[in-house]
């Protein structure tokens, strides 16, 4: 069989934090070896705009390869067609339910949905707070199917100077999940010299 890129499908919906899906194809675009595959929700093209200025056509100049969303004959809606996995950054509930019980009603659910039937990696970093009863039961409803939930919340321990070093290292994490290499954030090394060692229980 021919080599062939590390094809990452990478989906950004309306949830807030659309940083986080502009920064992952931001990084995939210049990766080597790697072919990003968007799916941009309609509203997430609206939460784009407001949360980051850019427009629809700005965005998808990012990836390698764009997808409508209700394009549910796509390449990426087959399990036949060979990829490494899809991340949802960020993920609403609404698209969180739809995975959980699989839906399909559109591109991004039907690709989550590949994605798990094909035993590939799927992570969902659902944006939402407080979390309902119905938000907790769809997401151990993905984590029994083998998918990993990861909200973007935000580390404190590397002391980042700006939003962008925080947004880079939830954005590494997930990167991690893959085992893409990265420079995006350090790695932690223990604990500084004179710290007290405290016990924090």
């Amino acid at each position: 069989m021919p080599d062939r890129p590390r094809r990452i499908v990478v989906a950004i919906t309306g949830a807030t934090g659309a940083v986080y899906g502009l920064r992952l194809l931001q990084f995939l675009r210049d990766a080597p070896g790697i072919e990003s595959h968007l799916i941009l929700s309609d509203a997430a093209i609206l939460t784009l705009h407001q949360e980051t200025g850019l427009q629809k056509r700005e965005v998808e100049a990012l990836a390698h390869v764009v997808h409508k969303v209700r394009d549910v004959g796509a390449s990426v809606a087959s399990g036949s067609f060979q990829s490494d996995g899809m991340i949802i950054a960020p993920c609403s509930m609404k698209t969180l339910a739809s995975v959980a019980h699989g839906l399909s009603d559109n591109l991004i659910a039907r690709a989550a949905d590949v994605v798990l039937k094909e035993r590939r990696r799927l992570v969902l970093m659902v944006r939402e707070t407080p979390f309902n009863l119905a938000h907790l039961r769809n997401m151990t409803a993905v984590t029994e199917m083998g998918g990993i939930i990861f909200p973007p919340l935000p580390s404190f321990y590397h002391q980042p100077a700006s939003i962008a070093e925080m947004v880079d290292h939830t954005v590494a994490r997930v990167l991690d999940l893959f085992q893409i290499e990265h420079g995006l954030a350090p790695r932690w090394q223990g604990m500084q010299a004179g710290s007290t060692g405290t016990d924090a229980s």
